[in-house]
């Protein structure tokens, strides 16, 4: 089976949860790898398996080697393992078994590395994940290597999910619209949106950076989130993983921390055969406001 048919099958076992961006009526997956609405306006599957729903050109900010440097660290370094642990444990709590699979969408989802393992770790639960980014260079490498879930490229401002469609919406490091999720949220659906805390990349940070970048607030993030849904939980995650040189050249490549910065700073963070960095997150759990 091509990647382009079975990313097809794939949608297929979710086209309850996908709409047309253009019109919002509903889409049926075509034969020949296509998705279709009755209005006529039609997505074909691209031969690494992802599908293009964008409208309008978009420009996305990263680069293909900015999502190549991320793969290789979350792959190699376990940089984020706790993490996909912990959210993997969060979706289990609100899963409820149904026919059909609950739908986890990873908005924002980039290279795809996070949505991919956080469904490793729900294996054997009857779930469904769909990756959705801007940037079509993440969503190709997405597709190309992980086949657990359907990839997207789209806005989330015309977002191809359906209204009420989808159970868990993963915002990871990301920008939200807050009236987009409470739209696409089913009925006791839940929102986690994974916001940096003080010490994220700390290191990185007090290294590259002498003015009042070197230090960090989340307050305002996660005011916006508590004006838009009902917070139900906060879990803090906490811990430090030692990198080598390899994976710090890495680093510096996937985050924007490093894109303005003074290059000898730059420099002088890679010029050590390792490092311990620190990883900071809060997993803010949420509902819509009634």
């Amino acid at each position: 089976m091509s990647k382009r048919t079975d990313g097809a099958r794939r949608a297929s076992n979710i086209v309850h949860a996908l709409k047309c961006p253009v019109c919002g009526n509903p889409v049926r997956v075509e034969e020949g790898g296509r998705l279709q609405c009755r209005e006529s306006h039609s997505f074909d599957f691209a031969k690494q398996g992802y599908v293009n729903v964008l409208t309008r050109p978009a420009a996305g900010h990263y680069n293909k080697e900015l999502f190549e440097a991320r793969r290789r660290i979350m792959r190699d370094s376990g940089l984020y393992a706790p993490f996909h642990e912990a959210a993997a444990d969060l979706i289990r709590e609100f899963h409820v078994p149904a026919s059909a699979p609950s739908v986890i969408a990873d908005i924002g989802c980039g290279e795809g590395t996070h949505l991919h393992r956080v469904l490793e770790e729900l294996s054997g639960l009857n779930v469904a994940g769909a990756g959705l980014d801007i940037a079509k260079e993440g969503v190709q490498l997405a597709a190309r290597d992980f086949q657990n879930a359907v990839w997207l490229v789209g806005d989330l401002a015309q977002s191809p999910f359906a209204d009420g469609s989808i159970n868990t919406i993963l915002n990871i490091l990301s920008p939200s619209n807050y009236e987009e999720f409470t739209r696409m949220l089913a009925p006791g659906g839940r929102l986690i949106k994974v916001v940096p805390g003080a010490g994220y990349l700390k290191e990185l940070r007090e290294t590259l950076y002498s003015d009042e970048r070197r230090t960090y607030s989340n307050e305002e993030t996660t005011g916006l989130f508590d004006r838009n849904f009902r917070r139900t939980e906060t879990i803090p995650l906490r811990y430090s993983v030692r990198l080598g040189r390899a994976q710090l050249e890495d680093l510096v490549r996937m985050t924007p921390l490093s894109w303005s910065p003074d290059p000898e700073a730059v420099r002088n963070f890679l010029a050590r055969e390792s490092a311990e960095i620190t990883v900071e997150l809060d997993l803010l759990v949420g509902e819509p406001n009634d």
